[in-house]
């Protein structure tokens, strides 16, 4: 039932895509042939923004399920829009050629070099050329292909920042290998792995080990994420694996959910303002570009504030808003809460009524303001 939904879901979503879809031929010296590529850009696409890059590899077979993902959390503000490349099959060489590793070190073959150099080096450089593409670069690869996504990892610097390996057919010590870089990097990484019950022997035991590896990690700088499905095969990992390795390596750019406010927020030690303000300033740092603080969001914050009575995070509150939302009510309905709380009755007032001339918004509408006025009028007899 549950596969059944996503496939209902996925026809839907790629269907509605396909005005933004493109399909072209990449010229590579590296692989002296010419690559069919996909290509999906957001129907909005503006060079005024940045968007995050997806690497598909596999496709031929992946490239509208990985699509279909994007559009569908970004559709709900829950990733950002991104660009989507997906590379197909070649022509002249064979998926087991070109992605063969050496039986001993692990690394892969001279046909599998080029690949890399095709997509690091020819690829991802026009892309960037002629698209607004964020620093945020994620790379996804199904058994053979998840395997290969790894060397982009244990190069020095690593072009990509979040690895999505679906039932990885894992190379000899990559299992060592990643682990180990891993643990010396600094810079955020994100690293989604997903087996399953019924998975291919080898896949299975190849990513059982790793998972043994990366789970001992505990560095803070390394999001790590591991599934095992109990119902999924080979080919249905990745099905299953996609939107959960979408929701959780974007989690940070959601909205703040009821679990969020009640299990991180409420327990905040700090002022509830800087929990807000820590989040978007990791958007920030994270994808390259600064994302406007949701109207969810600052109601999660202005919630919080009334019940931890943190006055400081409601006066702030206030002053950001102002910023954000100039032609609406709320900037100056907190600025009103926050003056009326430090018992400052007349810049309460002043507040209340510039608010009332303004836009409402949210639960807050004139009517609310208005008896806020009044009642404060009433109390100091004015």
């Amino acid at each position: 039932m549950i596969k059944h939904i996503t496939f209902v879901i996925t026809l839907l979503v790629v269907t509605l895509s396909y005005a933004q879809l493109s399909i072209e031929e990449f010229d590579s010296f590296k692989l002296n042939e010419k690559r069919k590529v996909s290509l999906f850009v957001p129907e909005n696409y503006s060079k005024d923004k940045k968007y995050p890059l997806v690497v598909v590899l596999d496709a031929d077979y992946l490239f509208d399920v990985v699509v279909a993902n994007t559009q569908y959390y970004s559709y709900f503000d829950e990733m950002p829009e991104s660009i989507v490349v997906g590379i197909h099959s070649s022509k002249q060489t064979s998926r087991s050629e070109e992605f063969a590793t050496d039986e001993i070190s692990g690394l892969p073959k001279e046909k599998a070099s080029n690949f890399f150099e095709f997509l690091a080096g020819e690829l991802i450089p026009q892309l960037q050329k002629k698209y607004s593409i964020a620093n945020f670069k994620t790379i996804v690869g199904h058994g053979k292909t998840a395997n290969f996504i790894n060397y982009f990892l244990l190069k020095e610097q690593p072009i990509f920042d979040a690895y999505i390996s679906l039932s990885p057919e894992l190379a000899e010590q990559m299992d060592l290998y990643i682990p180990k870089k891993l643990s010396s990097i600094s810079s955020m990484k994100f690293y989604y792995l997903a087996t399953s019950a019924a998975d291919e022997k080898i896949n299975r035991e190849g990513a059982i080990a790793l998972h043994t590896s990366l789970i001992k990690l505990g560095k803070s700088n390394v999001n790590y994420y591991f599934s095992d499905f109990e119902k999924a095969n080979h080919s249905s990992v990745a099905s299953y694996g996609l939107p959960v390795a979408f929701e959780r390596i974007f989690s940070i750019y959601k909205p703040i959910s009821p679990e969020e406010y009640r299990e991180k927020i409420l327990v905040y030690e700090r002022p509830v303002f800087e929990y807000l303000t820590e989040k978007y300033t990791t958007i920030e740092e994270l994808f390259g570009f600064s994302k406007k603080a949701t109207l969810n969001d600052i109601m999660a914050i202005y919630a919080a504030s009334l019940k931890k009575e943190d006055n400081v995070s409601l006066e702030k509150l206030g002053e950001l808003c102002r910023k954000l939302y100039p032609e609406t009510i709320l900037g100056h309905y907190f600025l009103g809460e926050y003056f009326e709380k430090i018992g400052e009755p007349k810049k309460a007032l002043r507040s209340y009524q510039t608010a009332f001339t303004l836009e409402p918004i949210d639960f807050v509408t004139r009517d609310i303001v208005h008896e806020k006025i009044e009642a404060i009028k009433r109390d100091f007899g004015w």
